[in-house]
């Protein structure tokens, strides 16, 4: 979770004079738990799914509505774009970093603080909803120092030129991943990639380098700034324009006038777009949901007091522009459950007997008092693997069902089940738990060695003769680098032994694995599994820098074996 450091005299001018016992109750039943009140200054954790709340404005404006100080939607200006506020994009850039989401925000006021926590929001958006500027990079330019109209376009490394942000020397774009302390941490980012983008302006000057760094000569805020511009820079223009729509909101409620700019892909785009979208809800999903009996007016209340406007005539909700959460109905009804209060719903055992699930006959057999759950047995032989390898000292895993196309084609999966209408990346149902531990080793190569991971979950695969078209398959994965075969061929046998069954290892070819040194498993005359050495270029796309061996089981023979 991220961090935000609130000014406590600026607080307590919004929720009034409270006791730092009643701020913490009131910021917690807001759904924002707070790590450290001192004299100045309140330190709260923002949950990753709310980045439109990861600066002092943005908390305060929907804590101002959640208080009944400001309920409903709140309403900014939006000015056209003045002459020449227009972003050409040139075809070059589509093969590397393909949109971008650009406005001008004008009568800005600066000082060291402000400047310091436009910085902090910036680095915030970049490590949330950027993952590490990988989906979304920010670049922010004092105008004063910028030529428009402006380019955005992708060059040979060799052809940019610029000094970046707080160097001394001019540099290409390869110097800068080579040699700029910045430019090393992001370089992966440009790997591979033949041109790199820039945004440049009408002079010809360099702005920045996405997702690298900005130019020294154009990119750096100052106490003398009164108007910038700001571009998002990506792969997914929805979400650069919904993180656009945070970082102007925020400059608009530091007192700044927000002006739109054409954006030129061949047809024209024009952002900030601060529409609000609409979502039909119903009244009776509200009250399933949540166990309650709300009347209309009551949940329109509950809804402005989350920043909501509701349609009454259309049983509609008005959903502000900056959120970036909000992809179902759900969502809007957990924001009524924090709205109304958790600490008013009261919790009930549901009484199965009254189940539309079960049929009369089976209601009969049911007593009226509420069953308690029990363990199944398919999850009692989960836990016995996962006590057996946690006790030989591996750290369990539990990683996403889903997929991007990039995790895909590192791992060289030419298919899998896409879902329907994914509003993120992340779009294939995983077909193995090899991908996603393999990711995992991959987003932790700067930690301690050696690591050794395991994780039991879900895969998925086509199956016509299922109702749904998908089997869902257990599976366990165990992955551990540097280590070799026989470290895990050692791991596999002791397990084994604890479960008292018997495997035998055949040698066999796949792809992915290093050619004799990897083998099939066998349990009950099947082959159920993989167990080898990950081939050095499988390594290389997923930039591991350490010997890696790999099982794979699939768990469902055992499951019937044991039972």
């Amino acid at each position: 979770m991220a961090v935000v450091i609130l000014n406590k005299k600026e607080l307590k001018k919004l929720v009034g004079n409270l006791s730092d016992e009643k701020i913490d109750e009131t910021l917690s039943m807001f759904g924002t738990a707070v790590e450290r009140i001192s004299q100045e200054e309140v330190e709260v954790e923002v949950t990753p799914n709310r980045p439109d709340m990861l600066s002092q404005q943005g908390l305060f404006r929907a804590l101002s509505s959640y208080l009944n100080k400001k309920p409903g939607l709140k309403k900014y200006q939006v000015n056209k774009p003045e002459k020449n506020y227009l972003v050409k994009i040139d075809k070059s850039v589509k093969e590397v970093r393909p949109f971008t989401a650009c406005a001008i925000i004008k009568n800005l006021k600066f000082n060291d603080e402000k400047i310091k926590e436009i910085i902090d929001i910036q680095e915030k958006l970049h490590s949330t909803l950027g993952r590490n500027r990988k989906k979304v990079a920010i670049g922010i330019y004092p105008l004063e120092t910028i030529t428009l109209p402006i380019k955005y376009e992708a060059r040979k490394p060799e052809n940019i030129k610029f000094i970046p942000l707080e160097s001394d020397k001019e540099m290409t774009g390869l110097q800068i991943l080579q040699q700029h302390p910045t430019g090393r941490d992001y370089a992966h980012l440009l790997e591979g990639k033949d041109k790199f983008p820039v945004f440049v302006d009408s002079k010809n000057e360099i702005l920045s380098m996405p997702p690298i760094i900005n130019s020294h000569k154009t990119g750096k805020i100052t106490e003398k700034t009164t108007s910038v511009f700001i571009e998002c820079s990506g792969f997914d223009f929805p979400i650069l324009s919904k993180t656009l729509n945070i970082l102007v909101t925020i400059l608009a409620d530091m007192g700044g006038k927000i002006y739109q700019m054409n954006l030129d892909y061949g047809k024209k785009e024009l952002t900030p777009n601060l529409t609000p979208e609409k979502m039909k809800i119903s009244i009776d999903n509200i009250n399933k949901l949540l166990g309650l009996q709300l009347k209309e007016a009551e949940i329109k209340k509950l809804l402005e007091r989350m920043g909501y406007n509701y349609n009454s005539n259309k049983k509609e909700v008005e959903i502000p522009a900056y959120r970036t959460d909000i992809m179902h109905e759900v969502d809007i009804i957990e924001d009524v459950a924090i709205a109304y209060g958790y600490d008013k719903l009261v919790p009930e055992i549901p009484n199965t007997s009254k189940s539309k699930d079960f049929d009369s006959h089976q209601k009969s057999m049911i007593s009226e008092i509420p069953r308690i759950g029990e363990e199944s047995k398919k999850e009692g032989i989960k836990r016995k693997i996962s006590e057996i390898l946690t006790g030989s000292g591996l750290l369990e895993l539990s990683t996403l069902h889903l997929l991007t196309k990039e995790d895909l084609k590192k791992a060289k999966i030419k298919e899998a089940i896409e879902v329907e209408e994914s509003k993120s990346d992340y779009k294939f149902l995983r077909p193995n738990l090899l991908i996603p531990a393999i990711k995992i080793l991959s987003e932790n190569i700067d930690s301690e060695y050696p690591q050794k991971v395991f994780e039991l979950g879900v895969c998925f695969e086509k199956d016509e003769t299922q109702e749904t078209g998908i089997k869902e398959k257990d599976k366990l994965v165990i992955a551990l680098t540097p280590s070799n075969f026989t470290e895990l061929k050692q791991i596999l046998e002791y397990m084994a032994r604890m479960l008292s069954l018997e495997f035998k290892i055949e040698e066999t070819e796949k792809e992915g694995f290093i050619e004799g040194r990897v083998g099939k498993i066998i349990f009950n005359k099947k082959d159920i599994g993989v167990i080898g050495e990950i081939h050095p270029s499988l390594l290389k796309s997923w930039h591991l820098k350490m010997p890696l061996v790999c099982l794979e089981l699939d768990l469902e023979d055992i499951f019937e074996k044991l039972d």
